[in-house]
């Protein structure tokens, strides 16, 4: 059925689709080949890795790097750190979004022109770097959980997404809620909110992943390293080249320690990966109804 379908398009139309076809393999194979490189080398023997690169000879791989990341406290403490500044973060930006954009996306709301100017106007400018240091100072939020959570908890474009959704939902369903006498609140909790499951959902994992992989205002707010987020402790073996301690710490020469450290960068990678493979399956039969919603009106 594909190949008669094929065979009635033009030339041109042929050649558009192979070169996309194409141009999408390649794609595939950017992406695909350099995590499938990173996983090998994470079980491959450091001096192996060093010397001879990766090999599929079996007697040469080991668990070393899993066994010394998983064995080190700060990665626990910053693994549990992201998880609930992440679960946090989403919670409070999906609640901040949809209740935003709730009365933006009412025909009826008063200042909705002007409200919309001034989120567009925050699209485009911002206040720089050392006046929002500044800010977070003076509220005394300074090495902590909010410093990191509560400044980005509102995107504009998150909000755009889910007023969109609100207005593609059918005006009789508020008409139906107003002769059963139902106010704004009741409206919006008991019959909108379940609605819009889809557009959450998609808001939840875009939000989260931001989070997890978010590092820089962690390193700008935050001094505690019992605070810090797992993404620190990463850059710290990824960037700079400067494991925990108590990973290496049995190796006595500078190579040997060189090499174990550069193991250590691939298994890090694998570990803090996971929470978002694992998340992303229950999340995916929800994304494409939700980020559709934005592209159908404006």
């Amino acid at each position: 059925m594909e190949n008669n379908k094929f065979s009635r398009y033009g030339t041109a139309d042929k050649a558009f689709l192979i070169t996309g076809y194409i141009l999408l393999g390649l794609f595939v194979l950017a992406i695909i080949v350099p995590m499938l490189y990173i996983i090998v080398a994470s079980f491959i023997d450091p001096v192996t890795l060093q010397n001879q690169g990766i090999t599929f000879d079996f007697s040469k791989w080991t668990l070393t790097a899993y066994e010394r990341v998983l064995a080190n406290k700060q990665i626990w403490v910053g693994f549990k750190n992201s998880i609930i500044y992440s679960i946090i973060f989403t919670v409070v930006s999906v609640a901040i979004t949809m209740l935003c954009a709730y009365p933006m996306s009412r025909a009826d709301f008063k200042g909705k022109g002007f409200f919309n100017i001034i989120f567009v106007i925050t699209m485009f400018f911002g206040g720089g770097l050392i006046p929002t240091y500044l800010l977070i100072s003076k509220l005394g939020m300074l090495n902590s959980m909010w410093a990191i959570i509560l400044p980005g908890a509102f995107s504009v474009w998150n909000m755009i997404i889910a007023r969109t959704y609100y207005q593609g939902i059918p005006a009789e369903l508020r008409e139906a809620a107003e002769v059963d006498g139902a106010n704004d609140v009741e409206f919006f909790a008991k019959i909108l909110i379940p609605v819009c499951t889809p557009v959450i959902a998609v808001l939840a994992l875009w939000q989260f992943v931001g989070m997890w992989n978010s590092y820089f205002d962690a390193m700008i707010y935050l001094n505690d390293a019992s605070k810090q987020p797992l993404q620190l402790v990463l850059r710290s073996i990824l960037i700079q080249n400067q494991p925990e301690s108590g990973m290496i710490s049995d190796m006595q020469s500078t190579a040997q320690r060189a090499q174990l450290a550069e193991l250590l960068k691939y298994a890090t990678i694998i570990i803090s990966s996971l929470p978002l493979l694992v998340m992303y399956p229950f999340f995916q039969r929800y994304f494409d109804a939700g980020i559709m919603a934005g592209s159908v009106k404006g």
